[in-house]
């Protein structure tokens, strides 16, 4: 077997570390388009390495999903498994055969939950099965603050702000890594509670990020440090779990929030704790 490239053997090293991920959540550790992290693990995949990639869903929401989708939609048809006219080769055409009559175009239809399309975990990504998350009383706090949201699948966290080393770059040399000339490294330390009996199945800080004096964001290094571990993947019920998220950024730049959010956009359940010198 060819050795795989370096690019690869970072998605080999951070999927042997969990055992277990969703493509996007490789591919938001390293950086990636998730396309391209899921092309490359398909592709070792069929070259002999004992992965699998696959996908999962819950077959009742989608089937859900496409029945609400089909009422909304703009047309007006009979039912799936009835006859229609078809071309085909042989030597007796299928003849067209009427629909049973329908009712009015304008007639409303019952009230039904409706499916918005996205890509998942995206702001288009809404399962009709789910309930839907609840605004937070307070989403804003300092270091030490332990904030309030639901996740994707309904979970209720507590997520507490615990410390932000600024600069760490002791701690990112000392795990071997090295910074360029005029980056600093930041550590941020959290910890996620499962409220609820809900499991939580993500990556706790896959959304956390930095926001500058300027308004950008900085997302997370692809890195874990010994002495500081990362999170791992999902909260069980009762469950509290505590991670370190490595940040590396210009050395002149200056830190005024740390941002959590259970989607890459600003939504409801975006937490911001208020970082001061």
């Amino acid at each position: 077997m060819v050795p795989p490239d370096p690019v690869d053997a970072r998605l080999l090293a951070v999927l042997a570390e969990s055992g277990r991920a969703a493509v996007h959540e490789i591919a938001q550790r390293l950086g990636m388009d998730p396309r391209e992290a899921a092309m490359r693990l398909i592709t070792l995949s069929g070259s002999g390495l004992p992965l699998l990639v696959g996908v999962e869903c819950d077959p009742n929401g989608v089937r859900r999903a496409l029945a609400n989708a089909a009422a909304y939609g703009s047309y007006v048809g009979g039912p799936p498994s009835g006859p229609y006219a078809v071309n085909q080769s042989g030597p007796h055409p299928v003849q067209q055969q009427p629909y049973p009559p329908q009712g009015p175009v304008s007639q409303p239809f019952p009230a039904q939950p409706q499916a918005t399309w996205g890509p998942p975990q995206s702001a288009g990504w809404v399962r009709a099965d789910q309930p839907q998350p609840k605004p937070v009383v307070s989403r804003t706090g300092k270091i030490g603050t332990a904030l309030e949201a639901d996740s994707l699948e309904g979970a209720r966290l507590s997520i507490q702000l615990i410390e932000v080393v600024d600069p760490a770059d002791f701690l990112f040399t000392a795990a071997g890594y090295k910074l360029a000339e005029g980056e600093r490294a930041v550590v941020v330390h959290t910890e996620v509670t499962n409220t609820s009996q809900v499991p939580y199945t993500s990556l706790p800080d896959m959304y956390l990020v930095l926001v500058t004096k300027t308004g950008e964001t900085v997302t997370k290094a692809p890195v874990s440090l010994s002495s500081r571990p990362a999170h791992k993947l999902g909260v069980a019920p009762g469950e509290t779990a505590g991670g370190h998220s490595v940040f590396v950024l210009p050395d002149a730049t200056e830190v005024i929030q740390v941002r959590w959010s259970v989607r890459p956009e600003v939504d409801l359940n975006t937490l911001v704790w208020t970082v001061e010198d």
